[in-house]
């Protein structure tokens, strides 16, 4: 009989287990509440965010309407005060144009230490992480 191997347990950016982002409303590129990325996830949906009006309304501006409900999706929109797993990419385009959303260290997924070190993060963190 052959054993399936087992996947190590996705880490945060602080080298603990992932923490839960948000499971109302259900985020994460597999939708499973938490900041998983995968071979499939070419945006890198990697970054817990709490968004923020700024927020929403910089990334409908920038193609990206996260407010408006999308019910074939089961998608409700987003209110400012929900959490939500944002692509890298956008997250630091809002941090170049002064509208970065507050995240949380513990739900956000380590892969994003290849592009933003974790000093930029914590100016940003909703938990004291370290």
């Amino acid at each position: 009989m052959s054993q399936t191997p087992t996947r190590k347990p996705a880490q945060n950016v602080l080298g603990q287990r992932l923490e839960l982002c948000c499971s109302s409303p259900r985020t994460g590129f597999y939708r499973d509440g938490f900041c998983n990325t995968g071979p499939q996830d070419f945006g890198s949906h990697t970054v817990c965010a709490q968004v923020t009006e700024a927020f929403l309304a910089y990334t409908q501006q920038r193609g990206n309407d996260l407010s408006t409900p999308v019910p074939a999706y089961q998608f409700p929109g987003l209110k400012p005060g929900d959490r939500w797993c944002l692509c890298a990419s956008r997250w630091q385009e809002a941090i170049r144009a002064g509208v970065a959303p507050p995240i949380v260290l513990a739900a956000t997924h380590e892969q994003v230490l290849e592009t933003i070190p974790l000093e930029i993060l914590q100016e940003y963190a909703l938990d004291s992480g370290v």
